[in-house]
């Protein structure tokens, strides 16, 4: 957990328009044009910039100087992360934590992903995965089918205790890909534009438990990055203090996530209640002070925990904050205004920094089609199994 002892502000964001693999470029390439787009947002030359931060999960060693030397060679830090799903907040963590201690006054946090189609896998077979204790937990309570998608076997498992501890309607989960369709509609960059109804998203083929085709996020290719600085850096330089990070935390798991018996653990629950826990009290505020939420929906079932989990409603009464329409415009509450990684997309070590973006532009009042009026709040959460979840506040200063 982090209160933030120096302010840090986030001065430039940039993103790529996300594709389907085999649609983009190679990855470095990407991520030099986020990183790029970032800078200019900002306004600020490379050469003022002390150390990078990059984030990706399919990727070589060193794939971060890659990216990196294509804006500039300037001999500085670059750090290599792979956080699984959270990379790319794990790498905005680490910056804005060098802009704080004063280590730095301007740091780029970057992200990307080079997709393949198909579900994820590990790299390789000849030693242990870091996934085999979750692997062996989930099997523990649920079994495991080898025809079906790993990940969606734990979040749909997620999924599938909830409906059985509280009797929710199986197409509410529906519902939030529906929601992320007519969002992503609205956003030029994101991966799936189409809108689909709550028939059409329920019709498409079961991959797991609860969860059709529609309501799993898709193998994405992108980038995204992020200028963070500190006051006195913004001053000298006439930079944007519209967006300050009000507090941040970064968790990993307990014994809870393999001990409790409930699949809603195992993928990060407790991990997200403590994170948002820390980030509220550091902060001064509470869920209800928000504004507009990127949260990570990578299967529409972690978006509806998820919703308890950061405490936007309370424990057993998700379903009826989905169809009270309290998550969308003219509700409590607007998530995933960017579509999401259901709709968006999900390039695993971009995610954190393209939601840092949207909530960016939307403190801003630059989100378009998608702003939420007035929004003053946002939070930020990412999640990776295996495990880390960065949960961030931004305010408008």
């Amino acid at each position: 957990m982090t209160q933030m002892k120096r302010a840090v502000h986030v001065v430039g964001v940039g993103m790529i328009p996300f594709t389907k693999p085999g649609a983009c470029d190679p990855y470095h390439v990407m991520g030099a044009r986020a990183a790029r787009l970032a800078l200019e947002d900002a306004g600020v030359d490379y050469q003022h910039v002390q150390q990078a931060y990059v984030g990706y999960v399919y990727g070589d060693s060193t794939a971060g100087q890659a990216a990196i030397y294509g804006v500039g060679l300037t001999g500085i830090p670059v750090f290599n992360l792979n956080n699984n799903c959270s990379s790319g907040s794990s790498a905005l963590f680490l910056a804005r934590q060098a802009v704080e201690s004063g280590l730095v006054e301007c740091a780029i946090a970057l992200g990307f992903e080079q997709m393949v189609p198909g579900a994820l896998k590990g790299a390789y077979d000849d030693r242990p995965s870091p996934m085999a204790r979750f692997v062996d937990t989930m099997t523990a309570q649920q079994g495991y089918q080898p025809d079906a998608p790993r990940a969606a076997q734990f979040f749909g498992g997620a999924g599938q205790d909830y409906i059985e501890q509280y009797g929710i309607r199986a197409d509410t989960f529906g519902r939030i890909s529906v929601k992320a369709r007519q969002h992503a509609a609205r956003n030029p960059l994101a991966v799936f534009r189409q809108t689909l109804t709550l028939e059409e998203v329920m019709a498409s083929p079961t991959v797991f438990g609860p969860l059709t085709r529609y309501q799993c996020c898709p193998p994405t290719c992108g980038a995204a990055a992020a200028i963070v600085c500190s006051e006195p850096f913004a001053r000298k330089h006439g930079l944007d203090r519209r967006v300050v990070i009000a507090a941040q935390a970064m968790t990993t798991d307990t014994p809870s996530t393999f001990d409790s018996g409930d699949m809603r653990k195992v993928v990060g629950y407790d991990m997200t209640a403590a994170a948002a826990r820390q980030v509220y009290e550091a902060a001064g505020v509470g869920p209800e002070d928000l504004d507009v939420v990127e949260l990570h929906d990578c299967f529409s079932a972690n978006e509806l925990i998820t919703y308890e989990a950061l405490g936007l409603t309370p424990e057993g009464t998700a379903e009826k904050f989905i169809v009270d329409g309290d998550n969308t415009y003219g509700g409590r509450v607007v998530t995933n205004p960017s579509g999401g990684l259901l709709s968006k997309g999900h390039p695993l070590g971009a995610t954190g920094l393209a939601q840092c973006a949207e909530l960016v532009w939307q403190l801003r009042g630059q989100a378009d089609q998608r702003q939420v009026a007035g929004a003053r709040n946002a939070l930020q959460h990412n999640l990776g199994l295996g495990g880390a979840c960065v949960v961030t506040l931004y305010q408008a200063a």
